[in-house]
Protein backbone atom coordinates (compact mmCIF):
# COMPACT_ATOMS: atom_id res chain seq x y z
CA UNK A 1 0.00 0.00 0.00
CA UNK A 2 1.63 2.93 -1.00
CA UNK A 3 2.64 6.12 1.73
CA UNK A 4 1.50 9.21 1.51
CA UNK A 5 3.22 12.48 3.05
CA UNK A 6 2.05 15.62 3.01
CA UNK A 7 3.81 19.22 3.21
CA UNK A 8 3.55 23.33 2.52
CA UNK A 9 0.81 23.82 4.89
CA UNK A 10 1.68 27.15 7.08
CA UNK A 11 -0.12 30.54 7.87
CA UNK A 12 -1.20 32.68 5.48
CA UNK A 13 -3.23 35.78 5.54
CA UNK A 14 -6.34 36.28 3.93
CA UNK A 15 -5.95 36.61 -0.42
CA UNK A 16 -2.42 34.63 -0.15
CA UNK A 17 -1.30 31.55 -1.61
CA UNK A 18 0.06 27.96 -0.33
CA UNK A 19 0.91 25.01 -2.53
CA UNK A 20 0.79 21.97 -1.00
CA UNK A 21 2.55 19.06 -2.00
CA UNK A 22 1.80 15.17 -1.19
CA UNK A 23 4.95 12.57 -2.02
CA UNK A 24 4.16 8.76 -2.85
CA UNK A 25 6.33 6.40 -1.97
CA UNK A 26 5.32 4.29 -5.37
CA UNK A 27 2.78 4.57 -8.30
CA UNK A 28 -0.38 6.12 -7.71
CA UNK A 29 -3.91 6.26 -9.52
CA UNK A 30 -5.98 8.89 -9.23
CA UNK A 31 -5.22 11.51 -6.67
CA UNK A 32 -7.04 13.57 -4.28
CA UNK A 33 -7.10 16.61 -1.91
CA UNK A 34 -9.06 16.66 1.37
CA UNK A 35 -9.87 19.11 4.10
CA UNK A 36 -10.90 18.63 7.55
CA UNK A 37 -12.09 21.61 10.20
CA UNK A 38 -12.49 21.22 13.71
CA UNK A 39 -16.17 20.17 14.12
CA UNK A 40 -16.57 19.44 10.87
CA UNK A 41 -16.61 16.05 8.81
CA UNK A 42 -13.66 15.55 5.85
CA UNK A 43 -14.92 16.97 2.58
CA UNK A 44 -13.79 16.69 -0.80
CA UNK A 45 -11.45 19.40 -2.72
CA UNK A 46 -9.97 18.29 -5.33
CA UNK A 47 -9.32 14.95 -7.43
CA UNK A 48 -7.00 14.10 -10.62
CA UNK A 49 -7.33 10.86 -12.34
CA UNK A 50 -4.50 8.90 -12.87
CA UNK A 51 -2.81 10.59 -15.93
CA UNK A 52 -3.71 13.93 -15.09
CA UNK A 53 -6.07 14.59 -18.30
CA UNK A 54 -9.48 15.04 -15.98
CA UNK A 55 -9.46 17.29 -12.71
CA UNK A 56 -12.45 17.92 -10.50
CA UNK A 57 -13.24 20.58 -7.67
CA UNK A 58 -15.57 21.36 -5.00
CA UNK A 59 -17.92 24.25 -5.74
CA UNK A 60 -16.27 26.60 -2.80
CA UNK A 61 -12.93 26.39 -4.48
CA UNK A 62 -13.20 26.25 -7.76
CA UNK A 63 -11.29 29.34 -9.53
CA UNK A 64 -9.42 29.52 -6.76
CA UNK A 65 -7.56 25.65 -6.50
CA UNK A 66 -5.32 24.06 -8.68
CA UNK A 67 -4.67 20.44 -8.39
CA UNK A 68 -1.80 18.62 -10.28
CA UNK A 69 0.71 15.54 -10.79
CA UNK A 70 3.91 15.09 -11.77
CA UNK A 71 4.19 11.03 -11.99
CA UNK A 72 7.77 10.94 -12.78
CA UNK A 73 8.25 11.86 -9.56
CA UNK A 74 4.98 10.19 -7.52
CA UNK A 75 3.84 13.31 -6.40
CA UNK A 76 0.81 15.40 -6.31
CA UNK A 77 0.11 19.12 -5.66
CA UNK A 78 -2.56 21.13 -4.77
CA UNK A 79 -1.86 25.11 -5.53
CA UNK A 80 -4.42 27.17 -3.77
CA UNK A 81 -4.65 31.44 -4.56
CA UNK A 82 -6.95 33.74 -3.25
CA UNK A 83 -7.31 31.92 0.52
CA UNK A 84 -9.80 32.96 2.54
CA UNK A 85 -10.44 32.12 6.06
CA UNK A 86 -12.96 29.49 5.69
CA UNK A 87 -10.78 27.75 3.76
CA UNK A 88 -8.78 26.94 6.98
CA UNK A 89 -8.07 22.91 8.03
CA UNK A 90 -6.23 20.31 7.83
CA UNK A 91 -5.69 19.40 4.30
CA UNK A 92 -5.10 15.56 3.14
CA UNK A 93 -3.95 14.02 0.22
CA UNK A 94 -5.41 10.38 -0.58
CA UNK A 95 -4.61 7.67 -3.29
CA UNK A 96 -7.45 5.99 -5.03
CA UNK A 97 -6.99 2.27 -6.47
CA UNK A 98 -8.93 3.53 -9.74
CA UNK A 99 -7.91 5.26 -12.65
CA UNK A 100 -10.49 7.66 -12.80
CA UNK A 101 -10.44 11.18 -11.80
CA UNK A 102 -11.70 11.63 -7.99
CA UNK A 103 -14.89 13.36 -6.83
CA UNK A 104 -15.50 12.01 -3.65
CA UNK A 105 -14.99 10.40 -0.48
CA UNK A 106 -15.54 6.58 -0.91
CA UNK A 107 -14.34 3.00 -0.10
CA UNK A 108 -11.70 3.31 -3.10
CA UNK A 109 -9.08 5.88 -1.17
CA UNK A 110 -7.01 2.90 -0.18
CA UNK A 111 -4.14 5.64 1.44
CA UNK A 112 -4.41 8.62 3.09
CA UNK A 113 -1.93 10.63 4.08
CA UNK A 114 -1.07 12.39 8.33
CA UNK A 115 -2.47 15.91 7.02
CA UNK A 116 -1.13 19.35 6.94
CA UNK A 117 -2.51 22.32 8.40
CA UNK A 118 -3.50 25.56 6.53
CA UNK A 119 -4.52 28.42 8.82
CA UNK A 120 -5.99 31.74 7.17
CA UNK A 121 -6.25 34.37 9.08
CA UNK A 122 -8.26 37.47 8.39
Amino acid sequence: QVQLVESGGGLVQAGGSLRLSCAASGRTYGMGWFRQAPGKEREFVAGISSRGGSTYYAESVKGRFTISRDNAKNMVFLQMNTLKPEDTAVYYCAASKLQLVVRTITPDLVSWGQGTQVTVSS
